[in-house]
C-alpha cells in the first residue's frame, strides 16, 4: 500500500494549488479517497468528530446491497431458463444474469460518475461519495431487459435534476435513484411495465410468461405462488426487489450499523400491514383481498422501504418524524397499489411523495417539542411563584 500512496502522491503533484492543473483537483483526489480514508480531520466548528466518515456509509449500504444483487442476478437467469424449459445449473443462471445486470451497473457508474466529476471541477469542490450507492441502486430496481441507452438518460436525469440542481450529495430532496426509475416509468413505459419486461427475453419463446404478482392481480388474474416463494423471490421483477429473504438480510446491517433507521423501516411495515389489513375487511377486488402479509413481500415494498425510504438525505430527521414518514410511506403504498389498477406497485410513488413532505413533517415535530418545552417551563414558573 506505502507503493501505491508513493505513485498516487507523484501523480496528485500536478494537480497541487498553484499547479497547472488545479482546476482538476477535485478529479484526482476522488480516485485518492476511493483508495484511501480521506487525509484530513475537522479541526474547528460545530461538527460531529466521529470515525465513521461518507465514505464508510456508503460502502456499509453497498455490503447491505450485495445479498439482494446477488440473488437478483441468480433470479434473472433462472426465471430466463423457466420460460425457456431448458435444463441449468445455479452457476448457468448466475452467468446468464450477470450478462444482463453487469453491462447496466457499468453504464450506471460511468454516466453518473462523468456528471458527478464535471460538476465537482466546475464548482471546485472534492467528489462526493454518494453516487457510489445510487449507481448501484438505479440498475438494481430497472427491468432486466431495459435498453442501456435508456437506462444512461434515466440516470442522467437523475443525477442532474434530482442531485446536482439542489447542489450535490446531501442537498437534494428527492431519492436519485426512485427519480431515475420515476423518468424511466413515464418517459418508456413500455419498457417499465406490462408482462414481457420482466424476465430476460429467450429469442425461442414465442409466448413470455412474466407478469409479476401485483400486475396479476390488478388484471384479475389467480396467483400461484406461496408465500414462501414471495418471501424467498423466485418470481418475476424488478432485478434485485423480488427477494424479502435477502432484502432482510441488508435491513438487519443497516441498522446494526446504525446507517439506516428501524424507526423508519418498521413505521413503513405498520403502515403497509395496517392498511393491507384494512382493506382485507373490505375485499372488492383481488388487490384488496390480496392478504396483508403478502402485500409486504411482493413488488418493490421491502426494498424500498429498506434502501429507499431511510435515505438519510431525503428522509425525515427527527425521531418522532421518522415514524410518521414511515408509517405514511407503508400506508400510501398500498393505498395505491389497490386504487391504481394501472399501475399495481406504489411503493416508489409513495416514496418520492414522503420525500417531499419530510422537510414539513420534521417542521411541525420541532414546533411541537418547543410548544411542549415552553408549556413545562410556564407550569415551572407558575409553581415556583
Amino acid at each position: 500500500m506505502n507503493f501505491i500512496r508513493q505513485q498516487l502522491d507523484n501523480i496528485k503533484k500536478p494537480f497541487a494549488k498553484g499547479e497547472k492543473y488545479e482546476r482538476f483537483a477535485p478529479a484526482i483526489n476522488a480516485f485518492d479517497t476511493f483508495l484511501f480514508v480521506p487525509n484530513h480531520t475537522t479541526q474547528k466548528g460545530a461538527h460531529v468528530r466521529d470515525a465513521v466518515d461518507l465514505k464508510r456509509t456508503m460502502v456499509t449500504v453497498i455490503i447491505a446491497l450485495m445479498p439482494a444483487l446477488i440473488y437478483g442476478i441468480y433470479n434473472t437467469g433462472y426465471q430466463y431458463f423457466i420460460q425457456t424449459g431448458e435444463a441449468f445449473t445455479f452457476m448457468d443462471a448466475f452467468l446468464h444474469g450477470a450478462w444482463k445486470i453487469v453491462p447496466m451497473i457499468a453504464v450506471s457508474y460511468i454516466v453518473g460518475l462523468t456528471i458527478e466529476f464535471i460538476f465537482a471541477i466546475y464548482r471546485g469542490h472534492e467528489v462526493n461519495e454518494g453516487y457510489l450507492v445510487t449507481g448501484l441502486l438505479i440498475p438494481m430496481i430497472m427491468p432486466v431487459d431495459i435498453p442501456l441507452w435508456m437506462v444512461a438518460i434515466s440516470v442522467a436525469f437523475a443525477v442532474l435534476i434530482a442531485k446536482e440542481a439542489f447542489g450535490g450529495t446531501g442537498m437534494n430532496i428527492l431519492n436519485p435513484a426512485l427519480t431515475a426509475r420515476a423518468f424511466a416509468f413515464f418517459a418508456y413505459p413500455t419498457y417499465m411495465s406490462g408482462n414481457k419486461v420482466w424476465v430476460s427475453e429467450a429469442s425461442n419463446v414465442d409466448a413470455i410468461s412474466g407478469e409479476t404478482i401485483l400486475g396479476s392481480l390488478a388484471a384479475g388474474s389467480e396467483v400461484n405462488y406461496s408465500f414462501f416463494e414471495m418471501f424467498q423471490g423466485a418470481i418475476p421483477g424488478s432485478i434485485a426487489e423480488t427477494s424479502t429473504l435477502w432484502v432482510a438480510v441488508g435491513a438487519i446491517i443497516l441498522i446494526a450499523t446504525g446507517v439506516g433507521s428501524w424507526r423508519i423501516i418498521a413505521g413503513g411495515i405498520a403502515g403497509a400491514a395496517f392498511m393491507g389489513f384494512l382493506f382485507n375487511l373490505w375485499g372488492a377486488n383481488a388487490l384488496m383481498s390480496f392478504d396483508w402479509m403478502n402485500h409486504l413481500v411482493v413488488g418493490g415494498f421491502a426494498f424500498g422501504i429498506v434502501f429507499m425510504a431511510t435515505d438519510p438525505v431525503s428522509a425525515a430527521q427527527t425521531n418522532r418524524g421518522k415514524w410518521i414518514y414511515g408509517l405514511l410511506v407503508g400506508v400510501l403504498c398500498i393505498l395505491i397499489r389497490v386504487f391504481n389498477p394501472a399501475y399495481p406497485e406504489g411503493v416508489m410513488l409513495a416514496i418520492l411523495l414522503m420525500n417531499v413532505f419530510a422537510p414539513t413533517i420534521d417542521h411541525y415535530v420541532i414546533e411541537g417539542n418547543i410548544k411542549r418545552r415552553k408549556k413545562r417551563w410556564a407550569s415551572a414558573q407558575l409553581k415556583t411563584a
